[in-house]
Order: structure tokens, then C-alpha cells, then sequence
């Protein structure tokens, strides 16, 4: 476990190399002698995405943040937001084995990583983790679903990682190419990055595939994971996890909702009470897997303006920087939607009638009746594709375009807004 006594040691050793710990204990008026414990440790704010976004920007690349010199790092990524995350030296750096062995993955496992190795961080988290196990892994990262059914198809592939809606896009295209998936050797897989509703879980398993579940973040790794008895998910050995207010900050009362809150004693990127903005409760009862650690219940939903696509975050300020590019158009909307188990983005335009600067659908009011010309309001196929390369680009997901009418989108509507049902 992570253990108290060791904290404000950790406190003092990393204030004394990154600034922003230094700024976070001004800030709070606490020395690091005195943060031995979980009353001590919720004097500190938090820091959430947004506030690690704006820091970075003010003092690139870590927001001041970086423990270590930057020449001891073996990589750095670089997630939406845009966020740099470093990676730190260490055999299981993110600390993902732990849930791996849980899940069943052993050494002379092969398995099947289909986490981007591009950029973002989950290919490699990963793919550390696995071969810390003593598995051999196949980096086939996301898409190309051919080629991957036929990596299905001719290896003795045991295991699979990756988010849960791509498994079952590839045993779709198997089926659709004229495979036998009930013919591999696919045991199991371990499943993060979004959720995994209970219909999907069991289609997965009808397959006869051992499917667990893992929770973390780009920023601080493994958090919680799934045992055998798969009720709620207990958390690493690694790390310090509050469930707290998220208006106050502050710890809630015990079984109640939160925001889960991360420290990790890592001496390369020490965040402290890191806000993960995903919001869990902490399950009182003992587990049936005889394990003590305590267990989240789950993913109860998210704060702020980020939601979370394909398992990559989009955020409002992200398709803001898009859209401020286009002056040609006029309102803008983007919706999350999912069916049969698959995130569904859409990118909603309305072409500008007049000059001016895009608004987002809850920006402000488009253009009256009257102002401007028809032939300004039009969007063409150009512009569409640029668009198009743009969002791409910034915020790595491919969304699907309408183009509507000015006026179609109603005032007040929510620029980012995600539709998904959960309870299925």
C-alpha cells in the first residue's frame, strides 16, 4: 500500500526540485513535515486537467511539475488537452501490472495491445506492464481491423487490451470476413479507457473471453482494477485515492459520490491531489475476494467540459481552437452518441451569414434574419475537408459532418453534449 509515513518525505524531496509543489504548499500555507496524513494531505487544493492544461501553458512543458532533470526520462507524450506526460524510468513505470496479473496475463501469454503507441501514452503503459509479466506483445495500436482479425486468425493470440467497443468491433469484422472467433485461442482481456456496460461485458464473454476492467489516467497510471469477483474495482497498491467534494475540494462522507482524487509517490511527476474529474464513491463492504483494499463503485459520470470518445478526451476548449479557425462558420455543436456498444461523434456547422467569428451553439446569438447574404451562408466542400483535417489534427478523432441550415441550431444549446445511455 501506499503508506503515509512515507508522504511527507516524498513532499519534501520533490518541493525541493518542482516549483509548482513548492507554489501548491505556499499556497495552502503548509510545510511538508506536516502532511503525514489524509487530514493533512486535504489542505492542499486540488489540481485538475484544466488546471494542469493552464499551468503547462504558463511554464511548458510539465506546468513545473517535472521531479526529475528532463534528460532521466525515457519519453514524453502527449495527450488531448494538449497535455505533455512524461515517462519516467522503471521496469512497470504506470504500474499497470499489478491489474494485469490480476486479470489472468502470464508470462508466455501473446497478447494483442491495441492502445495507440502514437503520441498518447496507453500503448506504452501497456506494453511495460505486459513484458514486466513476461509476455510477448503484439503493438498492433488502434484501426487497421483486417489486419488484426488476421493476427487474431493465424497467431495463438491468449490475450487482448484495449478499450472494450474496439474487441467488439473486431470480432464483428471477423465474423463479417468469415471467421470462427469460437476457433482462436483468445482467453481474456483487460478492458480500459471507457466504459463497459453489463450488455457488453456479457456479449464479450458469450465469446468465452475472461473480460476485467481497469481504471487510470494518462497522467497517473493504473488507479483501481477489477479482482475475480468483478464488484467494483480495488485500488492499486501505488497510490493515495480521496473521493472529495468537487465544489469544496474537500473529502466526502463515507459511500458518498465524488470526484475521485489522485496522489501518486512518484518522484518524476509528483501530482498531488490530482483531480481526475471522473466521479466514484469508495464501497464500505469487505470484497468477496477476501482482499482488503479498499474499491471504487464504479464510474457514476464526469465534471467540467470534457467527455470522453473512443477513449480519448475531447474537450470544449479544444473544438473552440478548432472552430476559431473557420470564420465562414456560424453556430457550431458537437454530440456524443453511442450505438451497438460504438461512440457515434458528430460535428454539427451552420455557414456564417456575414463576417465575424464562429460561435459555439452556447456562444452568442447567430446572426439576425436579414443580415448578410444567402450567398454567405454556404459551406463548401473545402471547407468541410479542412475542417474536417483540423479536428483531426487537434483533437485526434474523426467526428461525421452536417452541415445545417442558419438558425438550426437553437440558442442555448450545449456546445458539447453527450447523449450516451449508460444503463444498458
Amino acid at each position: 500500500m501506499a503508506h503515509f509515513e512515507d508522504l511527507a518525505g516524498f513532499i519534501q524531496r520533490t518541493s525541493a526540485r518542482a516549483p509548482a509543489v513548492r507554489e501548491i504548499l505556499e499556497r495552502a500555507g503548509a510545510r511538508p513535515e506536516e502532511i503525514r496524513n489524509r487530514t493533512a494531505l486535504a489542505r492542499l487544493p486540488v489540481t485538475r486537467k484544466t488546471d494542469l492544461i493552464d499551468r503547462q501553458r504558463a511554464a511548458p512543458p510539465f506546468g513545473g511539475f517535472l521531479g526529475v532533470a528532463q534528460e532521466e526520462l525515457q519519453r514524453i507524450f502527449m495527450s488531448p488537452g494538449p497535455l505533455y506526460d512524461p515517462h519516467g524510468q522503471g521496469k512497470d513505470y504506470w504500474r499497470w501490472g499489478e491489474a494485469l496479473q490480476e486479470a489472468g496475463f502470464r508470462r508466455g501469454d501473446l497478447v494483442l495491445n491495441t492502445f495507440s503507441y502514437h503520441l498518447s501514452p496507453a500503448g506504452f503503459m501497456f506494453d511495460e506492464a505486459l513484458r514486466s509479466l513476461g509476455a510477448v506483445v503484439i503493438p498492433a495500436g488502434v484501426g487497421n481491423t483486417e489486419l488484426q482479425v488476421r493476427l487474431l486468425a493465424d497467431l495463438a493470440i491468449t490475450g487482448y487490451v484495449g478499450t472494450p467497443s474496439f474487441l467488439a468491433t473486431l470480432l464483428d469484422k471477423a465474423v463479417e470476413l468469415g471467421y470462427d472467433p469460437a476457433g482462436w485461442r483468445l482467453q481474456k482481456a483487460f478492458v480500459t479507457a471507457e466504459r463497459l456496460p453489463d450488455s457488453l461485458r456479457d456479449r464479450l464473454q458469450g465469446q468465452g473471453i475472461a473480460v476485467f476492467q481497469g481504471y487510470g489516467t494518462a497522467d497517473v497510471g493504473c488507479v483501481a482494477y477489477e479482482c475475480g469477483v468483478r464488484e467494483g474495482l480495488h485500488l492499486s497498491t501505488a497510490v493515495i485515492v480521496e473521493i472529495v467534494d468537487p465544489e469544496t475540494g474537500q473529502p466526502a462522507l463515507p459511500g458518498e459520490v465524488g470526484e475521485i482524487v489522485v496522489t501518486v509517490l512518484d518522484e518524476t511527476y509528483p501530482l498531488l491531489r490530482f483531480g481526475t474529474g471522473d466521479l466514484s464513491l469508495i464501497l464500505t463492504e469487505p470484497c468477496r475476494c477476501g482482499r482488503e483494499t479498499p474499491r471504487l463503485g464504479g464510474l457514476r459520470g464526469r465534471l467540467g467540459d470534457a467527455v470522453k470518445v473512443k477513449g480519448m478526451f475531447v474537450y470544449l476548449r479544444q473544438i473552440e481552437e478548432v472552430m476559431q479557425r473557420f470564420p465562414q462558420v456560424g453556430r457550431y455543436q458537437v454530440i456524443v452518441s453511442r450505438e451497438d456498444h460504438r461512440d457515434h461523434l458528430l460535428l454539427r456547422l451552420e455557414p456564417r451569414r456575414g463576417g465575424g467569428s464562429p460561435a459555439a451553439a452556447t456562444g452568442e446569438p447567430a446572426p439576425a434574419e436579414g443580415e448578410g447574404s444567402e450567398e454567405d451562408a454556404r459551406l463548401t466542400s473545402g471547407d468541410v475537408s479542412g475542417i474536417l483535417a483540423t479536428f483531426r489534427d487537434i483533437i485526434r478523432l474523426r467526428p461525421e459532418i452536417e452541415v445545417l441550415p442558419p438558425g438550426s441550431i437553437p440558442e442555448g444549446a450545449k456546445g458539447l453534449e453527450d447523449r450516451r445511455q449508460w444503463n444498458a
